[in-house]
């Protein structure tokens, strides 16, 4: 069963029980692209942005004297901020029209969801427009923009206490290991000693670093250029709503929203998503860093470096029996490759907003939403799946401070940087530890050793 809609191409045929309406069906013909929806972030905020600017429509005398008209719209703007719709928003994330399709969506849903309140047939336009009145006083320019901002902050703040578990997982991982002393490497090469701990250590003070540069981005968002409508011209907006607008959007979110000082430049650059994608691009960095810092450290385990132990957690392989992967910081590799990928769309997207409007705001806000999504479950499972489970390889990494060279390093005080390396190229051609050897030489004792190459020893060194 179908209803016959019309728009500015012509007539179409609309599914009779669809809340949207023509201009969604023509963009499912033409944009059918990755064959999914708009993030549910995205819409939501849609629909506080939808509410704010018909409620402030409505304070300043629109619908004065249809109050039932009035409430239904309003009461059908917010049931799609509480995601009580988003069934019924159906349009390809990816869309030319800089996200017209969804505004226009959004709108049709909530005309006749109101149409449906007032117990009148879907499509009857006469009395509830998706144009005239649920995009009253608005443009796809202004609207997109804002509640694309206010699902990025709510995205922001979903993800930040995953990030924040991550970090203090790490540090109570320092803790536990900051005892045990293993071969330090530089260019995977035996370098100098150090401590499990303080390795550990090293990848929360990073995540500390992100954690801290996303609180700041995050206040990046908090200035909107809603009441800009096209170009940030202010067109078909009467002054007492473009003053109202913003404040009354700031009290239905709960968010401390301003409005752009400057509407065309609000409306025109969106730099302020390319920036964040860089702080997300940041994060992704640290977390592939430490993810293949523990694969190496995790090698062998019988033949590699095998300092640490990641816990098992499925078979690694259909032939090789008894083979257990490190999948999970794997997992977390490919979470970092997606992310550092966007980056490149975004940075694309965003430099290629020519002139008065950026096309491509779908493109990169679909990115930032699913990004946000994809690095807060990475980070969960990261905690729960690996970090809590890892447990250092106590005499492996014994073995390794006695054999290697980093051991004489601590010598070179004591009897000069020749002899040093005089004693450890003797004793890889002896094929001698270098504990063994200085042994031999009688250069140190047992104890003294033991010494040099505790736990409190690295930590003096670490100070200076």
């Amino acid at each position: 069963m179908y209803r016959i809609e019309h728009d500015l191409l012509g007539e179409h045929q609309v599914p009779a029980d669809a809340l949207y309406g023509v201009h969604t069906v023509r963009s499912l013909e033409n944009f059918a692209l990755t064959g999914k929806h708009v993030h549910p972030a995205w819409i939501h905020a849609m629909g506080d942005v939808k509410l704010a600017c018909a409620k402030t429509s409505h304070e300043l005398g629109a619908w004065k004297d249809n109050a039932p008209k009035a409430d239904a719209i309003l009461d059908a703007a917010q049931e799609l901020a509480d995601g009580k719709l988003d069934d019924a928003v159906v349009v390809d994330p990816l869309q030319g029209g800089a996200g017209t399709s969804l505004n226009m969506n959004v709108n049709e849903v909530i005309a006749n969801r109101a149409l449906e309140r007032l117990g009148l047939e879907k499509g009857s336009y006469a009395t509830i427009s998706p144009l005239d009145d649920i995009n009253y006083q608005q443009s796809t320019n202004d609207v997109c923009p804002t509640a694309a901002k206010i699902a990025v902050i709510r995205q922001i703040d979903a993800f930040l206490p995953a990030l924040k578990t991550l970090e203090l997982a790490l540090r109570r991982k320092a803790e536990q290991t900051m005892e045990v002393v293993k071969v330090g490497r530089t260019q995977y090469q035996d370098a100098v000693l150090t401590t499990l701990g303080f390795e550990f250590k090293a990848y929360a003070e990073a995540l500390a670093r992100d954690f801290a540069r996303f609180v700041r981005a995050r206040k990046s968002f908090l200035s909107v250029n809603l009441g800009g409508t096209a170009i940030g011209t202010c067109v078909s907006a009467s002054r007492e709503y473009v003053a109202a607008v913003v404040p009354t959007l700031a009290k239905i979110t709960g968010i401390d929203l301003s409005q752009d000082d400057d509407l065309i430049d609000g409306t025109q650059n969106l730099d302020v998503f390319a920036q964040f994608s860089g702080t997300m691009k940041t994060l992704a960095v640290s977390l592939l860093k430490m993810s293949t810092d523990l694969r190496f450290m995790s090698s062998g385990p019988q033949t590699g470096i095998a300092e640490i132990a990641l816990p098992a957690r499925q078979a690694g392989s259909s032939i090789m029996p008894g083979k257990v992967n490190p999948v999970i910081p794997e997992a977390m590799s490919q979470a970092c490759f997606t992310v550092i990928g966007h980056d490149t769309s975004i940075t694309y997207a965003t430099s290629q907003g020519n002139l008065e409007l950026n096309a491509f705001l779908p493109l990169i806000a679909d990115c930032l939403l699913n990004d946000l999504d994809l690095l807060r479950r990475a980070c969960t499972m990261m905690t729960e799946r690996c970090i809590h489970g890892i447990e250092p390889n106590i005499d492996k990494c014994r073995a390794g401070v006695a054999s290697s060279t980093a051991l004489i390093t601590a010598m070179v005080a004591r009897i000069g940087y020749d002899r040093a390396c005089q004693i450890g190229i003797d004793a890889m051609a002896e094929g001698k530890s270098i504990r063994d050897k200085l042994l031999e030489l009688r250069l140190l004792t047992v104890e003294e050793i033991e010494e040099l190459t505790s736990a409190n020893a690295v930590r003096k060194t670490m100070k200076g």
